[in-house]
This record gives structure tokens, sequence and C-alpha cells, in this order.
């Protein structure tokens, strides 16, 4: 059985002696933008990202099993493998830790002003700083309550936080002191210190942070979003800070990445912005092989 691996995950000689070991042909292509190394009506399975931005997936005829290295599906024809009965998995869970970890990380950057410490340092100054603020006792909305959801709240609830999660059931879900629905978040935006975007990126919750819910949200509020950036309406948001600079922004993902050197979030003081790097980890390669592996084992033994 043919297994395609792209280098969106980098594999040690053993783990891929592992994956020939259940029985795997190995085919590589370190990016997935080029040439294929095997005729596409040959490949079996595939471990990729965005392979299919680049081929068309009608072409892999034999094709029965996609591992994503992606927690998120926007990067392949779902409704195309759905159809042809394809095996579809993401990385569930492979992330979830590294990124509630920065979700967390900050919000309590900002609060304990950790960026005005440093710049007092670099200059050899003894200035103290009178407005820190706590998490605990803070309300926290997370919205989107599925794997990375859930560890984000985990997260701050340790730190004293009252977490309610916004997603399409309202069933006990684990880290939440609360559960609501996402068509009801708009509506409660207002009762919350800190939002955190965890959501999917749909038809559904694209540009559900909009004006209205930039303008609605909390005096001193915090948004950050670690999951697309599409779940924000950007240009709304970049206007919108610039009114009201009560605000802070702590942005990961971006409508067009990489983020423009025009855009104006770069230099605005109520804004922190990094380059798509909250799922990285030192633990992620482990966690993802075992994901990869299981799987590929699952359905070589069919």
């Amino acid at each position: 059985m043919n297994l395609l691996l792209t280098g969106c995950f980098k594999y040690s000689e053993e783990q891929m002696q592992a994956l020939r070991s259940l029985g795997y042909t190995i085919y590589f292509m370190q990016q997935e933008k080029k040439d294929l190394p095997l005729e596409a009506s040959e490949v079996d399975a595939t471990v990729c990202n965005g392979l299919f931005l680049s081929h068309d997936i009608a072409k892999f005829a034999r094709l029965k099993f996609i591992q994503l290295t992606s927690a998120g599906f926007d990067r392949v024809p779902v409704e195309k493998i759905k159809a042809r009965g394809i095996e579809l998995y993401n990385a569930r869970g492979v992330y979830s830790t590294p990124m509630a970890e920065w979700a967390i990380f900050r919000v309590l950057e900002h609060d304990k002003q950790g960026w005005f410490f440093r710049k007092e340092q670099e200059s050899s100054r003894w200035t103290k700083y009178r407005g820190l603020r706590e998490v605990a006792g803070t309300k926290v909305a997370v919205v989107g309550a599925g794997n990375v959801g859930q560890e984000v709240a985990k997260r701050f609830q340790a730190f004293g936080a009252e977490t309610t999660g916004f997603d399409i059931h309202t069933n006990d879900t684990s880290g939440f002191n609360h559960m609501d629905l996402t068509e009801n978040f708009r509506g409660r935006v207002g009762e919350f210190d800190v939002v955190v975007v965890t959501a999917p990126l749909l038809p559904s919750t694209r540009g559900l942070i909009s004006r209205e819910v930039l303008l609605t949200m909390k005096q001193n509020a915090i948004l950050v979003n670690i999951a697309r950036g599409g779940l924000i309406d950007e240009q709304a948001m970049c206007e919108v800070l610039d009114e009201r600079k009560d605000l802070f922004a702590a942005l990961d993902v971006f409508e067009t990445e990489p983020l423009s050197a025009n855009s104006p979030l770069w230099t605005m003081e109520n804004v922190a912005v990094s380059p798509h790097n909250s799922f990285v980890s030192d633990g992620n390669n482990a966690r993802m092989f075992t994901v990869l592996y299981q799987n590929l084992k699952s359905f070589i033994e069919q």
C-alpha cells in the first residue's frame, strides 16, 4: 500500500521505519506544491496539510485515507472527501497544550505588563508599575469548546477565573463553569474580561468577531485569537482598536498570512502580534506521530 508523506511533519528514521513495518511503501515529498514522487492515481494514503490546495484530489483515484497534521479542516475539500468515503483524520489534541499555554501566557503578559518591565530592564530603570491586574476573579469566554478550548478553560480555571464555553451544544464540558450556544455569544460578549477564540473556521463562524462584537466588549477586555484569522473581521478590528485604546488583542492568526508589513496591527500599542506560532512545542512531534501511527495502523489492518 502506497503512503505519501510530506514535509509538513519531520520524521525521524525510527519513525519512518515504524511506518514501513506496518506494511506501507513510503513516498516522500518535502514541499506539497511540488510534483508528486509517484502518480496521484497510485496513492492509497497520505499524511499532509495543504496537499490538495495544489493537487486535484480527483486525480487520486485510489486514495482512501488522509491524515492531516493540522487541527482544522479548512485546507482540504471536505465535501469531496466525504462523497468518496475517504477516511479523514485531523491532529486532534496534538496542539491543545501549547495553544492553551499560549493563551494564558498572552493574558498574563498583558495583565502583569511584561513588555513594560522588559523595556525598563533594557534601560536599567527601576520603575514600579501600579496598574497590574489579576486573572483571578475574571470572567473568561472561550468561543469553541473543543479540545483546544477545553485546555484553555482548564488553565484559566486554575488561575481562579470563571469560564464560559460557547459551542453548538450546551453539554457539560471539561474546564467550563458554564456552557452556552455560539449563537448567543454576540449578545453576551459584554460580560467577559477575556475572550479566547478557538472555534473552527466555518461559513457559520466566519467574521464571528464583528465590529458590533468588538464595540460591545467590556471595558479593558482582552481578545485572544489562536484559531483562524477569518473568525475576526480584521478591517473592523483595526478600526475599533484604534478607537478603543482600552481593548487589548493578542493575535496569532490573520485573514492573510504572512501579515502584510503595511498592516496597522504591527504598530498598535494595544495589539500583540505573533506569526501563527502558538501551536509550536517540543512535545508536538511525539503526540503527532502517536496519532498518525495509530490511525495508519488501524487503516491497514482493516
